[in-house]
């Protein structure tokens, strides 16, 4: 079953950040790097990533059959998703006991949620 890690930015975790030394911001990206690697050792991820800064996004809606691109509005929040893993593996603990190697899970939480699989699904 596949299982997404979800990594937030929020005050909790940008004040862990601005403590950090660049040695330990480096380490910090290392680790990452490091899981990554053995979540694919063990036949786990699925894939990795960090994500841009939320005011480089664009929304994008459909009217009338026309694509809508916009920079916005963006809404005032202290939180945005930071990065993710997208690992399979056999359960909800496993996953569990991954996302706890998550180096942002020694500062703040990092959300566990099942992906629904709609294989099996007919349309």
């Amino acid at each position: 079953m596949k299982y997404l890690i979800l990594i937030q930015s929020n005050p909790r975790s940008l004040a862990a950040w601005e403590s950090m030394s660049d040695d330990e911001r480096m380490a910090f990206g290392r680790d990452h790097l490091r899981l990554s690697d053995e979540m694919a050792d063990a036949g786990v991820l699925v894939a990795s990533e960090g994500l841009a800064d939320p005011s480089l996004a664009k929304w994008v809606s459909v009217r009338d059959g026309r694509t809508i691109p916009s920079d916005g509005p963006f809404a005032e929040v202290k939180e945005h998703l930071a990065g993710f893993y997208l690992i399979d593996c056999g359960s909800m603990d496993d996953a569990v006991a991954w996302a706890a190697k998550v180096p942002d899970a020694k500062y703040t939480e990092v959300e566990v949620r099942p992906v629904l699989d709609m294989s099996g699904w007919e349309f």
